[in-house]
């Protein structure tokens, strides 16, 4: 299974942060999926993750602007983060867990995982 993360490397503050990780190898109407992004000089922060099913399930701290989806005919999953500021600029990962632990961080706890993307917040 191969993930890879695509969108815009720099987005201005307030506006809206949209990543797609597309899949390979595998279908995301199996496992679970998630988002997970690294500030500079900061550990793992798990975002958020969609089911097989579609159920999604956000880091209490992030639910108000985050969001994710998936379209099983391209076999993506997108994350959207409402009125970015600097404090959102970070590497940005996809990654692919058997099980669901809400914010696990630990790379163990993930069979796959994206590149990672570089996205800095910033007028």
């Amino acid at each position: 299974v191969q993930l890879q993360e695509s969108g815009p490397g720099l987005v201005k503050p307030s506006q809206t942060l949209s990543l797609t990780c597309t899949v390979s190898g595998g279908s995301i109407t199996t496992n679970y999926w998630s988002w997970i992004r690294q500030p500079p000089g900061k550990g793992l922060e798990w975002m958020g993750a969609i089911t097989y099913s579609g159920s999604t399930y956000y880091k209490p701290s992030l639910k108000s602007r985050t969001s994710i989806s998936r379209d099983t005919s391209k076999n993506q999953f997108t994350l959207q983060l409402l009125s970015v500021t600097p404090e959102d600029t970070a590497v940005y990962y996809c990654a692919a867990s058997k099980t669901l632990i809400l914010g696990a961080t630990d790379k163990n706890q993930y069979e796959y995982w994206g590149q990672g993307t570089q996205v800095t917040a910033s007028s």
